[in-house]
C-alpha cells in the first residue's frame, strides 16, 4: 500500500509542469495584497496590546521606579521584527490577564516591567548592529 501511493505521488510529481521556474509566482498579486494586509493588521494589532499594558498605572510605576520613558520603550518597540513584536504581545496579553484577575502584586509586575523594558532595549540594540 506504501509502494503504490508512493509510486502515485512520484507519477504526480512528474504530470507538473516541468518549465516553471522559481522565480515564477504562485500567489496571484491580489492575495499577496491581501496578506500584506492582513499581516500589517496583525501586528498593528500586537502594537496595541503593548500599547495597553504600558498606558497602564502599574506599568507606568514600574517606569518611573527604573527612570525609563515610556515613550522611548514605545519607539523601541516600533523597531522590532514581526515575530519579536508578536512574542512581546502575548506577555503583554497575558500580563494584562492577571493583572485583570488580580493574579500578580505590585512588585511582581514591576518586576515582569522591568524585565520587558530590558527585553525590548537589548532586542533593538542587537537588531541595530
Amino acid at each position: 500500500m506504501l509502494t503504490v501511493m508512493a509510486l502515485m505521488s512520484l507519477g504526480a510529481l512528474q504530470a507538473l509542469p516541468q518549465g516553471v521556474s522559481s522565480d515564477d509566482h504562485i500567489v496571484s498579486p491580489s492575495l499577496r495584497i491581501m496578506w500584506s494586509r492582513l499581516r500589517r493588521r496583525r501586528v498593528s494589532q500586537n502594537l496595541a496590546k503593548i500599547e495597553r499594558l504600558f498606558a497602564s498605572d502599574p506599568a507606568q510605576e514600574a517606569f518611573r521606579s527604573m527612570k525609563l520613558e515610556p515613550e522611548k520603550i514605545s519607539h523601541a518597540v516600533s523597531a522590532l521584527s514581526d515575530e519579536e513584536v508578536a512574542s512581546l504581545a502575548r506577555r503583554a496579553q497575558q500580563i494584562q490577564n492577571n493583572l485583570a484577575a488580580g493574579a500578580l502584586t505590585n512588585q511582581q509586575i514591576t518586576y515582569i516591567l522591568i524585565a520587558l523594558g530590558t527585553a525590548v532595549i537589548i532586542l533593538v540594540l542587537v537588531a541595530a548592529r
